[in-house]
């Protein structure tokens, strides 16, 4: 166990190489490529393939749940497999060949942009007091409805999810099953008292699983919620809900975290909202407001995370690929986790 321990160590240690595989491409453009280039890619590749993958989203459809302040999901095909009879039909067999070799499909997706299974927010996506991150003024961030930072000045362009970092592509993931801590078992947390995830509770996880935040990681915690994503979508989008509260925000945030996440539809717990004396006064979704607003660190929601606690995987190399969408308050993910 000692050896497995120190070799999932070793694997995160290293497999940041991932982080620079795209400028190790790019450096190897425009010079002469040696043989120990070649040995060093392969090496790379094939020690990548030999990592075990862990899918963290869930499958999104039309019944998946969304949060009722967001537009729900709809998908519908503009083009079939059908045969082609005119333009203004879905038909596309036929449309290109007499032969009616040739048929495609395609697709026409309604949804909001920050929500799919898992999603992630864009720093503009929220402000606090008329603010975004950086003291950017936020009503002239989306002064054009194109998207944040589309006006004619720019302003807050930075913070759309075009702009997510590069190095956080592929970063070190650290996962705190806090619903095995608590109940010790792979149920969900149930109890109210337990639906705010405090910071000592994270850091009582944190020492119980012998894993060290380090700064600049993505934070998961695992409520256990996950897997009412698909057995039970009407508790998953309640209105009460497991989820961090401010103390567990401050712990994160005093950590270096650079991305937190979690299995809930909000990330927070719901209600979300918090009085004094936890805040100066009253807020709605404070722990919004605190990670991303105040302090620049993006939110991803609706992770599945029930096959990597049930490996007890708490330390590995994570992506993160949001799309690269102009203005975007955030993007649906297909994200994912290597261990050795």
């Amino acid at each position: 166990m000692k050896d497995a321990a120190n070799g999932r160590r070793k694997f995160v240690a290293t497999a940041g190489f991932a982080a620079v595989a795209g400028a190790l491409g790019q450096a190897l453009v425009g010079r002469e490529v040696r043989a120990d280039d070649d040995h060093d890619v392969d090496k790379f590749i094939r020690a990548v393939q030999k990592a075990r993958l862990f899918d963290l989203s869930q499958l999104w459809d039309e019944n998946s749940p969304i949060a009722g302040v967001n537009p729900p999901y709809e998908m519908t095909l503009n083009k079939t497999h059908d045969d082609f009879t005119t333009l203004d039909q879905p038909g596309t067999r036929g449309m290109f060949d007499p032969d009616r070799q040739l048929s495609f499909t395609s697709e026409i997706q309604k949804w909001s942009g920050q929500h799919g299974a898992p999603s992630i927010d864009a720093i503009g996506h929220i402000g606090h007091n008329g603010w975004l991150f950086g003291h950017v003024d936020a009503k002239a961030a989306t002064s054009d409805r194109r998207g944040i930072g589309r006006g004619p000045d720019e302003v807050g362009k930075n913070l759309d999810i075009a702009h997510y970092p590069k190095e956080l592509l592929v970063n070190r993931g650290v996962l705190l099953d806090v619903a095995r801590f608590i109940n010790r078992s792979a149920e969900p947390l149930s109890d109210p008292r337990t639906f705010d995830i405090s910071g000592d509770v994270l850091e009582d996880t944190a020492r119980h699983q012998r894993v060290k935040i380090k700064r600049g990681d993505t934070v998961l915690v695992r409520t256990g919620w996950g897997r009412y994503f698909s057995e039970n979508p009407a508790l998953y989008k309640g209105d009460n809900a497991a989820g961090v509260g401010v103390s567990g925000a401050h712990w994160l945030i005093d950590r270096g975290a650079r991305v937190v996440g979690n299995d809930t539809l909000t990330f927070e717990v719901r209600p979300p909202e918090s009085f004094p004396p936890e805040v100066p006064q009253f807020q709605v979704f404070p722990v919004h407001m605190l990670v991303i607003a105040d302090n620049g660190i993006n939110i991803i929601e609706n992770y599945f995370l029930e096959e990597i606690a049930a490996a007890k995987e708490y330390e590995f190399l994570l992506v993160v690929p949001p799309l690269k969408i102009r203005g975007g308050t955030g993007s649906a993910l297909r994200s994912f986790a290597l261990v050795p």
